[in-house]
């Protein structure tokens, strides 16, 4: 089974999705069928739809959509995770099979300790009576708290959205190597090989430019812990969904047969426990 461990899916409006770019070919509604027209030619057999907004009601919608869409194996969803009544809301959710896992746009916050404060893990030890996976969605400078997170809730599996958005036209890799290295280290958190266009020069990226940032996640986490996610659309902004497919599939070509089985969808289908 090939899977796309990572995509998302809106109806476009400016009031909801402010962070998208004006007058970036984002700026209308991508829906399922827009992702299956690029899918079925590479062999894809579905995807998990990762949230795009921090509202309960994207998630309710995710789901319906999926309702609908087999194509659509799972749902990575946003709750408030410091809110008191948390856990109401996972159940509610959870109640729907194909509730995965939650995210929230760490990126954002200013707090660089924002993952380790007490009301956030206050809220993430609530999702291992659901069977919830976390998407960790963050920056370089913020991969000091992920991995004082990782160790402090070892049951709790984790994944690295997007190789934590490495400085890839500047074309820096330390501390962030380092570090990567140091989060792989627990055997709970997982890695997404996506999201790495946005993070060149958009309009000058060249597939050796990732070459570097590919090794370092595969020599930390190896073959068993890695998954492709497009990041469609928002990959739109720097390469198309075959160049981004393309890009990780040159990487890959040195591991066996069974090796790339599991990071094409796999291991998606493993952490996510959808099939």
């Amino acid at each position: 089974m090939k899977l796309d461990a990572h995509q998302h899916f809106w109806r476009y409006s400016t009031e909801e999705y402010p962070w998208i770019p004006v007058g970036s070919a984002l700026q209308r509604d991508w829906l399922p069928a827009d992702l299956e027209a690029l899918q079925r030619p590479l062999g894809f057999d579905g995807s998990i739809a990762v949230q795009a907004r921090q509202s309960v009601q994207e998630s309710c919608w995710l789901l319906e959509l999926a309702d609908v869409d087999s194509r659509i194996l799972g749902v990575v969803g946003w709750v408030d995770l410091r809110n008191e009544a948390v856990e109401d809301v996972l159940a509610e959710l959870s109640s729907h099979h194909g509730f995965v896992g939650v995210r929230h746009v760490v990126q954002d916050e200013p707090d660089d300790q924002f993952l380790v404060r007490p009301e956030f893990v206050r809220g993430l030890r609530k999702l291992a009576a659901h069977r919830l996976t976390y998407d960790l969605l963050i920056y370089p400078h913020q991969l000091p708290a992920a991995i004082e997170l990782v160790r402090l809730l070892p049951d709790q599996p984790f994944v690295l959205d997007h190789l934590a958005k490495p400085r890839i036209k500047a074309g820096e890799l330390s501390p962030w190597r380092e570090q990567i290295r140091a989060l792989a280290e627990s055997p709970n958190v997982w890695c997404k090989v996506s999201g790495v266009v946005t993070e060149a020069d958009w309009n000058g990226w060249k597939p050796d430019h990732f070459s570097p940032y590919f090794e370092v996640a595969l020599d930390a986490f190896g073959p068993g812990r890695l998954m492709f996610g497009s990041d469609w659309p928002v990959c739109q902004l720097a390469g198309d969904y075959t160049a981004v497919h393309d890009l990780a599939s040159t990487a890959w070509t040195r591991l066996s047969a069974d090796e790339r089985t599991a990071v094409w969808g796999g291991n998606c289908a493993r952490f996510y426990g959808v099939a």
